[in-house]
């Protein structure tokens, strides 16, 4: 059987990041909702978070817009014009108040091959992004929906990340989680309810997600009954399925709920 092994993404520097890269770099400061770059602008820069939050969007041609994620503190975003993309596929907006860092992309193709300690970070980021991808697809083809919003609820409180549970942004509607799961905002109500009377999370203004829900929602509860869809015969991958993250749900204007975590 194989073993996978996940290696540890080295430290990042951010004051000798910015230091390094010298010229082709701009900070700036967005409000709530002021808009970062949008779909079809030309991609000739790449974004590094320092505080705040980011929402990325798409839209298609009929109009509908999906929620991709949110990008936190530390992360990267628009890192697609390293490649030969041309335009935006997708539009940023600040979620919060953010300092954003923007990079050229020739200062950001001049850093990675003179500094080897940040192209490592930085490519050890981007194979983290692309497992999460991974996992994502897994989960939207094989999970029912009402382990789909587990899976999205344990993330959101970072449970799997060194064993510790961590608050995640203050607020999220029912009409987000639906549209990230793929189902309708009422589903999202009823398995909510349903989490709630089980004990796995309290909501009242404010949602609360329990450490105690893990297991339950990703795997089963070990006996067959189905407390959270069919049983899985998968070995536990706790921490492969909800390891770092650098993207988070976004918020919404319906029925919004703060989100905090209680052991």
């Amino acid at each position: 059987m194989a073993v996978r092994v996940q290696r540890q993404i080295p430290p990042f520097d951010t004051t000798a990041f910015l230091a390094r890269i010298g010229q082709g770099r701009t900070i700036v400061e967005y409000r709530a909702n002021q808009v970062v770059f949008s779909q079809g602008d030309p991609a000739d820069a790449i974004f590094y978070v320092q505080k705040g939050k980011v929402k990325l969007t798409v839209v298609s041609k009929s109009g509908k817009e999906a929620v991709l994620a949110i990008v936190s503190a530390n992360g990267f975003f628009g890192e697609a014009c390293l490649t030969a993309q041309p335009v935006r596929m997708a539009s940023a907006v600040a979620f919060t108040g953010s300092s954003i860092v923007r990079i050229a992309k020739n200062a950001m193709v001049r850093i990675l091959k003179q500094d080897a300690a940040f192209s490592e970070a930085f490519t050890a980021f981007l194979l983290s992004r692309i497992t999460r991808a991974e996992e994502d697809l897994v989960d939207q083809l094989f999970n029912s929906s009402e382990k789909r919003l587990a899976r999205v609820l344990l993330l959101l409180a970072n449970v799997g990340k060194e064993g510790r549970a961590e608050p995640v942004i203050p607020r999220i509607s029912q009409e987000t989680l639906a549209e990230m799961i793929g189902t309708t905002r009422p589903r999202v109500n009823f398995f909510l309810n349903k989490f709630r009377k089980l004990g796995f999370i309290k909501y009242n203004g404010r949602l609360e997600v329990h450490t105690s829900l893990p297991t339950e929602a990703l795997f089963g509860n070990g006996t067959g009954n189905p407390i959270l869809g069919q049983r899985s015969d998968r070995p536990p991958r706790v921490k492969s399925l909800l390891g770092e993250a650098p993207y988070v749900l976004p918020d919404r204007t319906t029925r919004n709920f703060g989100v905090s975590v209680t052991a």
